[in-house]
């Protein structure tokens, strides 16, 4: 079993509901089971049209999955709770879930970049991941979560 953490975000409808579902879902999963989860962070939206603030979490996972057949189910479980294709980049959506960190894999497929390739400039990332792993360390830049997050001069609204 494969130690993976993903981000979570919400900021349509109810999004604590989302995400609750989300978790749900996730524990559900065949090949896929939840560790723990962190707190919710509500937090500004970074990035594309004007929308509502987010709420963020992140989850550890242990999964049988490889990365690709588990970003699938992510994908089909956002689908499930009412993403659409179609939606804009960076947009305001129901629900959004992220591979952050898969083990120590380094990867970049046309469908996939492990880690995660700006979860290092993301409080909304850091903060709840935080909770979860600070000394996890960054395959590419070796540094901890806890280490990253003390040294980030990120110019977005702090997380609340």
């Amino acid at each position: 079993m494969a130690r993976v953490f993903l981000g979570l975000g919400s900021n349509e409808g109810d999004r604590a509901s989302y995400i609750s579902q989300a978790v749900q879902r996730l524990s559900a999963t065949p090949g896929i089971r939840v560790v723990q989860a962190a707190p919710l962070y509500e937090t500004a939206p970074v990035g594309g049209p004007p929308q509502p603030d987010y709420l963020n979490t992140a989850v550890e996972i242990e999964t049988s999955l490889e990365p690709e057949p588990l970003l699938a189910a992510l994908r089909a479980l956002e689908q499930a709770l009412g993403r659409s294709s179609s939606e804009v980049r960076w947009g305001p959506r129901p629900i959004d879930l992220d591979i952050l960190v898969y083990e120590d894999r380094v990867m970049t497929t046309p469908a996939l970049t492990i880690p995660h390739p700006r979860m290092h400039e993301r409080r909304f990332v850091l903060e709840p991941l935080a909770q979860l792993a600070p000394g996890l360390r960054h395959p590419l830049l070796g540094q901890s979560i806890d280490e990253l997050l003390k040294a980030s001069h990120i110019q977005e609204q702090e997380c609340r």
